[in-house]
């Protein structure tokens, strides 16, 4: 594991509103649907010593993001292909908000490490563009541990090709979770700051390599089982068609995890949690909303979920039609979810199933304690990720996600509301 990280100061910067500049010319990356266990995937990991974050170069004009589709399992796990190698060797990957670095399983696993003879694995001697590092890592995740050697070759994602980076070669997984996953392996999206050995997380190297314009990316989670497609994940902006606007533009607390500042949350009318406001984490490698067990068995018990194991509760089903919205105060602006939005129904052996979409999980000082917003919320709201420039610092864009309904699911705190600007 990695050594602890001492957390930056708070920075409770005005909220910005903002509306994304139309005309861009998108380019996409699906993603599948599939059938789910129900796990989190991707808790926080272990941090390291903050160090002074590079700026990455200003966004330039006529801007032509990626887009990289996602498949969907059972609305947990979002996941989309990508190329490794010349000619380019395919694997599925989890999109990962909450990590940095990029890894797939290796063709030179350990015999025993199950998961790898169960996916896609990589050759280095099917590829013409390989470059052996050999640097040893290891990455620990809230649910599972993966172990190699680091390797460097091009890689492909949508549309861009060409881009040479270091990523890992798992040789050992040794958590039942990577054996009955349906991805291969996991391309973190987060700050350098939390990428094991010093590598460059593939964000930054897209842009560094002149193939991607500006360090902006998006997800769209498609959660209607009716649609055959996941949703997208859009490289370098992100696409007007997949919101409901205005986006509300919130300021990154902490640059290692995409962290936030939350206000308040309520259920219905007669609960407030985070009274004195919280801080908050985007993750798209977590599947449900997670925070400190207290305040989410007071919320579970408000929506009538009973308990079970590991701070996971269910619901009764036909109670769900009466069950309160659960609102999240972020930038000014209230983000609600119905009980359509945070109940995980599912169907096992004909019965159906109701599950609750807040999990407690403690994180203890200095890195805690934190909500973590992850899948579940990321489903009803497309998250806008901009990693910022020379003149403006990171941010995350939040809209409710355009499903063809007229309802934005959202009002402004009329106490708090907070005037439009533009971002400096």
């Amino acid at each position: 594991m990695s050594p602890p990280l001492l957390l930056l100061p708070l920075l409770l910067l005005p909220p910005l509103l903002n509306v994304e500049p139309a005309g861009a010319t998108l380019i996409r990356i699906p993603l599948r649907r599939v059938q789910p266990e129900r796990r989190t995937l991707n808790l926080p990991r272990g941090w390291r010593e903050p160090a002074q974050l590079p700026k990455l170069g200003a966004p330039s004009p006529g801007d032509k993001p990626t887009f990289v589709p996602l498949s969907n399992y059972r609305d947990v796990q979002y996941f989309g292909e990508i190329g490794l190698g010349t000619p380019p060797q395919n694997f599925t990957v989890v999109f990962d908000t909450g990590s940095s670095n990029l890894w797939v399983p290796s063709r030179r696993c350990h015999f025993f490490s199950v998961p790898c003879w169960l996916h896609h694995r990589f050759d280095p001697k099917a590829s013409s563009s390989f470059q052996p590092n050999g640097t040893k890592f290891a990455i620990q995740y809230g649910s599972g541990r993966v172990d190699g050697i680091l390797s460097e070759d091009k890689l492909t994602i949508g549309g861009i090709k060409g881009a040479s980076l270091i990523f890992g070669e798992a040789l050992w997984e040794p958590s039942l979770v990577f054996t009955f996953a349906h991805f291969d392996g996991i391309l973190g999206l987060g700050f350098p700051i939390l990428a094991v050995e010093g590598v460059r997380p593939p964000l930054d190297v897209l842009v560094e390599q002149g193939l991607l314009d500006k360090p902006v990316f998006s997800f769209y989670f498609n959660r209607d089982p009716e649609k055959p497609d996941g949703g997208e994940l859009v490289l370098g902006g992100s696409d007007p068609a997949h919101y409901i606007p205005p986006l509300t533009f919130v300021p990154v607390t902490v640059p290692a995890y995409w962290q936030i500042h939350m206000e308040r949350v309520k259920v219905g009318s007669g609960l407030t949690l985070c009274a004195q406001g919280c801080a908050a984490i985007l993750d798209t490698g977590t599947s449900l909303i997670t925070g400190p067990t207290e305040e989410i068995q007071a919320l579970n018990a408000a929506i009538g979920g009973f308990p079970l194991l590991a701070g996971e509760y269910i619901i009764l089903c036909s109670e769900i039609p009466k069950l309160p919205a659960v609102s999240f105060l972020l930038g000014g602006v209230w983000f609600n979810l119905t009980a359509q939005d945070y109940v995980i129904q599912t169907t096992r052996n004909g019965v159906r199933l109701c599950l609750s979409g807040f999990q407690a999980l403690d994180v203890p000082p200095p890195a805690g304690p934190f909500w973590i917003l992850g899948d579940v919320f990321l489903g009803t709201y497309v998250a806008v990720f901009d990693r910022g420039d020379r003149k403006s610092s990171a941010r995350v864009g939040l809209a409710r996600a355009h499903t063809g309904g007229a309802d934005l699911g959202m009002r402004r705190d009329r106490a708090g509301a907070v005037p439009w600007v533009t971002p400096k």
